[in-house]
């Protein structure tokens, strides 16, 4: 969908929820020479390894720079991979040193990283940890051990309270850790895609614990999250405030703040850089200040590597590649616009940039040791899927799943055109519906499509959880506490019926 207006956004400190386990260093005490920091420590444990999130927050008023985290486990904790961070271990203690873009921690500014851990036996806290050498405060809580979320066994399970599912593909489900097939029921929350590079902010509205308990609250289990290429690489037609590492540093915080609420993340590649000026241009401007036809080859596969690196090893983040193709509209025939979606290139005449496909792209993620789960969209602004198993990208994770975009204004918008081009699909792959709606502020029509998916045991998501005039573009809610519009009235209804 393009997004609506934009709207000066904020996003606030994390709130660690429910059944990890988590405890905060807090300020020096006196008794020792303390470095001015704070260290925060979270686990998600599944039994046989855990995903360890740590903080470090600058309590200084200079700059925190060349930082190094150290600490011990007493068990046989071992590490596998770790991200936002360089991560090495000796023994059983364990290093972080900064990252290329996160060396300096500003005052009353925090870094995260995480990484993921197998052992066997216990698997105690560690109880100490110092930054630079010496102690990051001085009252040492108590050790905990981590505690293992119950499987579940329905079809839309609520996740575990603060640790959202670890997703893979199996068959045309995606599944958990547990291999428990897991359905998501969720919501889109516009606004990174635009705020950055209109200059307004990072975000359109709260984006703090609050308004995530207001989305949890409709029993969604699922966000997807736009996002904006030029903002992410921190390219120069983007506010140095709203661009690079603190844009960076805040979608990765919201994305926590989510799984902290047992929420998945989809990560959605809304806004991209190229200039194209053909049919259903939606701007001429050769920055990521609108939708663009497909991804570009000069900063797409940077984007996607720097954002697989981000995120590896957290796989209750999917990642969407491209928010809605519609190169179809440029290149003829429906043989060349699907080779042009998948391979890019020379396929794409009547693209006025270097396209990216959706091949090179799932290489880029790959490349960097990611598994997450890959959404990969259609033609027709993700509407048309016929072409999807056909030329579907090859992926040695085997994590593919079909994106699919609906609204009552699209051409697809029949049952008899679901059942005679998405059926085949989800018989095939996970289907994931990652934008729903409707231009006529009612709920007639997704309460119908809503139940076709719900037959084909699909995902799916509203568009969108924003308070602008759903006369302008479907909106959910009328106000960030989570009031519904009647749109919005219609959603949350099934998901409340559906547990």
């Amino acid at each position: 969908m393009r997004s609506g207006p934009a709207l000066l956004g904020a996003f606030s400190a994390l709130a660690v929820v429910g059944a990890t386990t988590a405890f905060t260093l807090g300020t020096p005490s006196p008794a020792a020479a303390a470095t001015a920091c704070e260290v925060g420590y979270t686990v998600n444990d599944w039994g046989s390894g855990f995903t360890a999130n740590l903080t470090l927050k600058n309590l200084g008023t200079a700059p925190l720079s060349g930082w190094r985290i150290s600490y011990t486990y007493t068990g046989n904790q071992q590490l596998q991979q770790g991200w936002n961070a360089t991560w090495a271990q000796s023994g059983a203690t364990v290093t972080l040193t900064p990252a290329t873009w996160n060396g300096t921690i500003a005052p009353n500014a925090s870094i995260s990283a995480g990484a993921n851990f197998a052992y066997s036996g216990a698997n105690a806290a560690p109880v100490s940890f110092s930054v630079n050498g010496e102690p990051c405060g001085g009252t040492q809580p108590p050790s905990t051990t981590p505690t293992t979320p119950p499987p579940t066994t329905t079809t839309t399970p609520t996740p575990p309270p603060g640790g959202a599912p670890q997703l893979h593909v199996s068959g045309n489900r995606l599944t958990d850790a547990a291999g428990t097939a897991v359905t998501l029921h969720g919501v889109n929350r516009s606004g990174g895609e635009f705020a950055c590079v209109q200059g307004n902010g990072l975000f359109d509205g709260p984006m703090d614990a609050t308004s995530v308990a207001a989305i949890k609250s409709w029993h969604a289990n699922v966000v997807r999250v736009p996002f904006n290429e030029d903002c992410w690489l921190g390219l120069s037609d983007v506010d140095p405030r709203y661009a690079g590492a603190t844009y960076r540093a805040a979608i990765k915080s919201y994305v926590d703040l989510l799984h902290q609420n047992g929420l998945v993340a989809i990560l959605d590649l809304h806004w991209t850089h190229g200039v194209y000026t053909g049919n259903s241009s939606a701007c001429s401007d050769v920055n990521a200040t609108c939708q663009k036809p497909m991804t570009d080859s000069e900063h797409s596969v940077d984007l996607w590597t720097s954002v697989a690196n981000t995120f590896k090893g957290d796989n209750a983040t999917i990642l969407d590649l491209f928010n809605e193709p519609y190169l179809d509209r440029a290149v003829s025939g429906s043989a060349q616009a699907w080779t042009c979606w998948r391979d890019g290139g020379s396929a794409c005449s009547g693209i006025g940039y270097p396209v990216a496909g959706m091949q090179a792209l799932v290489n880029a993620v790959r490349a960097t040791g990611a598994t997450n789960v890959i959404m990969l969209g259609g033609l027709a602004y993700s509407n048309d899927l016929t072409g999807w198993l056909q030329y579907k990208p090859s992926d040695p994770a085997g994590n593919l799943v079909a994106s699919w975009h609906s609204y009552n204004f699209n051409t697809c918008s029949s049952s008899s055109c679901w059942d005679s081009q998405l059926a085949p699909v989800a018989a095939a792959v996970p289907l994931v519906a990652g934008e729903i709606g409707e231009n006529d502020c009612a709920s007639g029509y997704v309460t119908g499509l809503m139940d076709w998916l719900d037959r084909h045991q699909a995902s799916y998501l509203g568009w969108t959880w924003n308070t602008w005039n759903c006369g302008t573009g479907p909106a959910l809610i009328t106000s960030y506490d989570g009031t519904p519009t009647a749109f919005g009235a219609g959603i949350r209804a099934h998901f409340l019926a559906a547990g």
